[in-house]
């Protein structure tokens, strides 16, 4: 009896041309693919969760590619379908690199540097007051934020001043921000697939903005990794247990060392523009997913 998996990709920036890519080497190890099984379309009746009348149960994997389009609803299927199927990504990755104080928590108690942060509850304004002027300069962060969206660079007490009444109108329970390291304004983003290194690039903050975030208007360039880096990207997908992960790597210039700003569970393939200027890190990707969820189907 053949394997069947569910598929939830994105579309857009190319994402249906790989989904065609997954599709067809899927199917040449005899592995079905039902594509567009977006969980909004979802039902959960007793126990079996119904997506455009196809029964979960009778999936033997689920992989989940959309990060534009999460909703809480989708989200709270995702977990419910990861207790009786595999998911690539797990919902426990999922979760788990979905919120930055976790991730750089578990990261810096596993010995993956991070940059310094600090969580407190919204109330506890002293100790924001004290940590700016310890820091000089910090960053603060959405817990559950992407694509740089929510950022703000804090540069002064009196920035922090003005900031808090609008954090405070959105009601947040806690603050989550990270020291501002001083670095050369662009980053290395690195692919890892099942533990496996599958590409670099960088990205530069454009010359109006900080972030390197493409979102934020950053721009994407060719550069190599080093061993260094691609060790330390290894080590911080295999601290989450992520099977596939991008991860944001900047180098500290005080502290003269690589560091992780983040662990990203759904990193984009190369759009056909990027590919066109030399980007080609979505075959080997294609390969070692479609390896994945070999491994991860079989009986």
């Amino acid at each position: 009896m053949s394997r069947k998996i569910g598929m939830w990709m994105y579309q857009n920036g190319g994402g249906d041309i790989i989904e065609e890519k997954i599709v067809k080497k899927l199917r040449e190890r005899d592995i079905t693919t039902i594509t567009g099984m977006n969980p909004r379309n979802a039902v959960a009746r007793n126990g079996v969760i119904y997506n455009n009348n196809v029964r979960s149960d009778e999936l033997d994997l689920f992989f989940s590619y959309n990060a534009g389009e999460q909703t809480q609803y989708q989200v709270f299927l995702y977990q419910a379908m990861n207790r009786i199927m595999p998911m690539i990504n797990s919902y426990e990755a999922f979760a788990l690199t979905e919120d930055k104080f976790q991730t750089s928590f578990l990261l810096q108690n596993n010995g993956v540097a991070t940059p310094d942060f600090q969580l407190c509850h919204r109330d506890d304004v002293s100790i924001l007051k004290a940590i700016i002027k310890e820091w000089d300069k910090m960053v603060y962060k959405p817990t559950d934020g992407w694509g740089g969206l929510g950022l703000t660079k804090i540069e002064n007490e009196a920035t922090l001043d003005t900031l808090l009444p609008f954090l405070n109108q959105m009601d947040l329970r806690f603050f989550y921000v990270e020291k501002f390291l001083k670095y050369d304004n662009t980053d290395f983003r690195v692919d890892i697939v099942d533990g496996e290194f599958v590409s670099c690039y960088g990205r530069k903050a454009s010359g109006t903005d900080w972030r390197t975030n493409i979102t934020s208007g950053g721009s994407v360039f060719m550069r190599e990794a080093n061993d260094e880096v691609v060790d330390l990207a290894k080590r911080a997908a295999e601290v989450c247990k992520i099977d596939i992960a991008g991860v944001d790597i900047i180098y500290d210039m005080e502290r003269e060392e690589y560091v992780v700003l983040e662990v990203n569970g759904i990193p984009a393939f190369a759009t056909p523009e990027q590919e066109k200027e030399g980007l080609d890190l979505n075959d080997k990707k294609i390969d070692l997913i479609v390896d994945l969820i070999d491994r991860k189907t079989k009986k």
